[in-house]
């Protein structure tokens, strides 16, 4: 069965997946604490010994999709003081720029029905260096850069395992595994390997028929049954033992408090690093199993070991195990050829390839309800009455338990609502039907608020992130079209109905003045403004924001442009496309003139450029001249529709003709409704007239300001030796350009927008610039680089941007990669180079990759513009 084939089974082949987080420990999920300190009311020392509530976590996971059975890789190198279980990483407040992972592993390669995946850790040989990364990133001020793992110099000498974690389906209910370690040292090794299978704690095993069990039935044989997935059995090849414990708290080492099970959690760890033989279960049975390898890896060799995990008995599980692996890597090979044949080079269809294993990996069990979570389990200790003062006490209605694509299954092992918008335009292109689930799932009752708020993130879900999901929804829409060749209409009216809840919403809740300007407050981009954008501003007063009324510009062009699509089958949706195309009208005469005041408006004419404006409790104003990314969004906000398509919809016609007749004040605003330059059959709505446009651009595509050899940094450069300074209600503040990490703390310890190069409003801000080429063709040409004298046609500026958020990822004429920074091991070892990570966010000037390493849900972005 080919790929395709099986994504028209998709429920099915996708019963099991990589749905296993890279970390539990630490989120809000888990946090029952009085004051809200996730990171530390179970940390990482903390994670072996204590059984979760809402999820579990290993390195390279996999789980069936309710996470009743688990299944990932432990390994103990001798030296280390614990068992490798879990991925090592600092808190927020280790970090000298907020909490990071510090390991090194890679997703190479992975599929839409998860029937063959593949990854790699890095395993070091000498004691991991854990109290190490701890105190030197702790040492670090925030003028200067993180510590990593690579930085201690461990993997120098070559003392470590490369571990390729691999998975094939025979069928949807039969796993193959294969570990397969090389030692890259010159000496040999010991390894301690061990797979392990644990069922996660669902609170009501203390009902004797519910509890599930895993029981060793012949040698190299293990019986697992549980009332929720039925019978499976475990097949380990080679010379193995089986080591039982219970996934129970070990409530002696963390609460100084007697055991409720003879066997724990970190049984297994002690048994093995401590040398305590009564840690394990001597009968062979519980709800946590390793099987167990101890091997001597010799040097410059590897070692493979085999599991098979099947609901069906096999006498001979391992006879057609290799058959089975190459079947499936060439159905995965034969996959992406279809999908990459337009690509002109090997090293173009690598970096795309890994990007897209990236979002498939990130797929996460995500379980969270809250109203439990405030209020307790039944016959368990309620949590502290403070907890519900903390957060997302409004929100008792979600109740999530889903597979869901997460930013980064370490850094952000949570959705988060406008992340999810870019990953579902990335999965469209292999996977549209799940893009669609994904997109119609956040619009559920279930996460939806009753007054339709959008979910955010969970340790905030009340906070607010741009409104892109009705961009993402027409994106996968026409994706899912040209893949299947026919228009899924009822997915598109779905998504909506809920919209315009959402929509209404932002009307009713962030403009506060009525005045088509929204004070969207936090909008994801953290700290790039000079105050803090979730905070009440010093001295009162109100921020109107330029990108909050730029992003609902966008969400009314493109809620217009979904119902005009809905129109063309059925009337009734005309009706709505005149009511968000009117909005769209208010919002572009708002942002000129707030209040009908001349020149009081968000765009200034003396800078050419929009900024956000300043509304003091006395009615005084002023404009924050801080050019920044807030600025460029009025870019996002543009539509072209050809004439053939509004000739269909002769209501819609009359009523925008009759309207702008009547407000040509804002009819002038919005760009030009007839076509110019040649492109009289097509229309054109946007905030942006031609010399508004090319005054932005003039500023963005100058590499004194934004332009970098990598992309559109995030803050004019022109702050790196002056800073922008502002006074208010007695205090200073100021902004500089940071090209790399952030020196400010002002949102949480990792936030940083402030300089440097973010993939998801670069991606967007190469669609408007096709959008806007589409309509004015090849005749209006802009220069680029600002300064240079060359003058390029916009789709041409658009490419030339791809081609330097590509170059960040693709090897130069060196051979060196920009993402992987100054470090030689790196750049150089054929062990290395070659492997991509996809990081959060890039040197505005170098390119290095910043922030969350694993984060290829947004910056998988640069799948789409290879």
């Amino acid at each position: 069965m080919t790929e395709f084939e099986k994504l028209q089974h998709s429920n099915t082949w996708r019963t099991w997946g990589p749905y296993v987080s890279d970390r539990q420990w630490g989120t809000v999920r888990e946090d029952y604490s009085a004051d809200g300190d996730a990171w530390n009311y179970v940390s990482h020392d903390m994670a072996r010994s204590k059984a979760y509530r809402w999820g579990e976590e290993g390195i390279g996971g996999i789980s069936d999709r309710q996470q009743f059975l688990c299944l990932a890789l432990a390994l103990w190198n001798g030296r280390d003081p614990i068992l490798k279980e879990r991925l090592f990483g600092l808190t927020n407040q280790q970090g000298n720029h907020g909490e990071d992972v510090k390991e090194l592993y890679y997703y190479l390669d992975n599929v839409p029905s998860h029937s063959y995946m593949k990854m790699l850790y890095k395993y070091p040989q000498q004691a991991y260096p854990y109290q190490w990364l701890v105190d030197e990133n702790r040492r670090r001020s925030k003028q200067e850069a993180e510590f990593e793992l690579i930085d201690t110099g461990i993997f120098n000498d070559d003392h470590y395992f490369d571990v390729f974690i691999e998975y094939a389906k025979n069928d949807e209910h039969d796993i193959l595994l294969k570990y397969t370690v090389q030692n890259r040292s010159n000496r040999d090794a010991p390894l301690h390997l061990l797979p392990t299978l644990w069922f996660r704690n669902t609170l009501n095993w203390n009902e004797p028929d519910k509890k599930p069990v895993i029981s060793q039935i012949g040698a190299n044989q293990l019986l697992i049954q549980t009332r929720n997935l039925g019978i499976y059995y475990c097949y380990a090849e080679g010379d193995v033992r089986f080591l039982f414990t219970e996934n129970e708290t070990n409530n002696e080492r963390l609460y100084n408090a007697p055991n409720t099970a003879a066997y724990v959690k970190d049984g297994i760890n002690n048994y093995i690093v401590n040398g305590q033989n009564d840690a394990v279960n001597p009968q062979q049975t519980g709800t946590k199993v390793s099987a167990y390898y101890q091997v001597t890896v010799s040097a410059k060799s590897s070692r493979t070991f085999k599991l098979r995990l099947t609901n069906q008995e096999n006498s001979q599980p391992f006879a057609d195990f290799d058959a089975v692996f190459t079947a499936q890597k060439a159905n995965a090979d034969g996959f992406y050829a279809t999908k990459q044949n337009s690509l002109a080079t090997d090293e173009e269809r690598m970096v795309q390839r890994q990007a897209w294993a990236g979002m498939l990996w990130s797929k996460q069990f995500y379980h969270f309800n809250v109203n439990t979570w405030l209020n307790g389990d039944a016959g368990e200790i309620p949590p502290p009455e403070s907890r519900k003062t903390i957060r997302n006490a409004n929100w008792k209605h979600l109740i999530a338990a889903d597979i869901i694509s997460m930013p980064d299954k370490w850094e952000y092992p949570w959705f988060a609502a406008w992340d999810l918008a870019f990953h579902c335009i990335i999965l469209a292109e292999i996977d549209p039907d799940f893009a669609k689930e994904q997109l119609l799932l956040l619009l559920q009752e279930k996460y939806m608020h009753p007054n339709g708020e959008l979910s955010a993130y969970e340790w905030n879900f009340s906070d607010v992130n741009p409104p892109v999901h009705a961009l993402a929804a027409w994106k996968v829409y026409k994706a899912d079209e040209a893949l299947k060749g026919k228009p899924d209409t009822v997915f598109l009216q779905r998504v909506l109905h809920k919209l315009m809840l959402n929509f209404t919403w932002w009307v009713n809740r962030k403009d506060s003045e009525g005045n088509n300007i929204f004070e969207g407050g936090f909008l994801g981009l953290d700290n790039i403004g000079i105050f803090d954008r979730s905070a009440p501003l010093p001295g009162g007063g109100q921020l109107e924001q330029a990108d909050g009324t730029s992003w609902m510009a966008m969400y009314s062009l493109t809620l217009m442009q979904i119902a005009m699509e809905l129109a063309l089958t059925n009337p009734v949706y005309e009706d709505l496309a005149i009511k968000y195309g009117e909005h769209f009208f208010y919002i572009a005469g708002s942002m000129a003139n707030m209040g009908d005041i001349e020149g009081q408006g968000l765009w200034d004419e003396q800078d050419g450029f929009y900024y956000d404006m300043l509304r003091m409790p006395d009615g005084s104003w002023s404009r924050l001249r801080l050019r920044s990314l807030v600025g460029l969004i009025p870019l996002f906000a543009v539509q072209v529709a050809e004439d053939k398509k509004w000739e269909k919809l002769p209501r819609l016609v009359s009523h925008m003709t009759w309207f702008m007749a009547q407000r040509p004040d804002l009819a002038s605003l919005v760009s030009n409704w007839r076509g110019e330059n040649g492109a009289d059959s097509m229309r054109l709505l946007s905030l942006l007239r031609g010399h508004r446009m090319k005054c932005l651009l003039q500023r963005m595509l100058d590499e004194n300001e934004f332009l970098s050899p990598y992309g559109i940094r995030s803050l004019s450069k022109v702050y790196e030796q002056q800073p922008f300074e502002y006074g208010l209600a007695g205090q200073n503040f100021s902004v500089r350009y940071n090209p790399a990490e952030s020196d400010s703390g002002m949102f949480g310890g990792n936030s940083n927008w402030r300089g440097p190069i973010w993939m998801p409003v670069n991606y967007l801000l190469i669609q408007g610039l096709h959008r806007f080429h589409e309509y004015y063709g090849d005749d209006f040409k802009i220069e680029f680089p600002t300064g240079s004298g060359h003058f390029s046609t916009i789709r041409e500026v658009a490419d030339q941007l791809s081609k330097r958020l590509n170059a960040i990822f693709l090897k130069d004429e060196n051979g060196r990669r920009a993402v992987l920074g100054d470090n030689e091991k790196l750049q150089t070892d054929e062990h290395f180079k070659d492997y991509i990570l996809f990081h959060e966010y890039f040197d505005g000037n170098t390119g290095k990759g910043l922030g969350a390493s694993h984060q290829t849900g947004w910056t998988g972005l640069v799948a789409l513009l290879a």
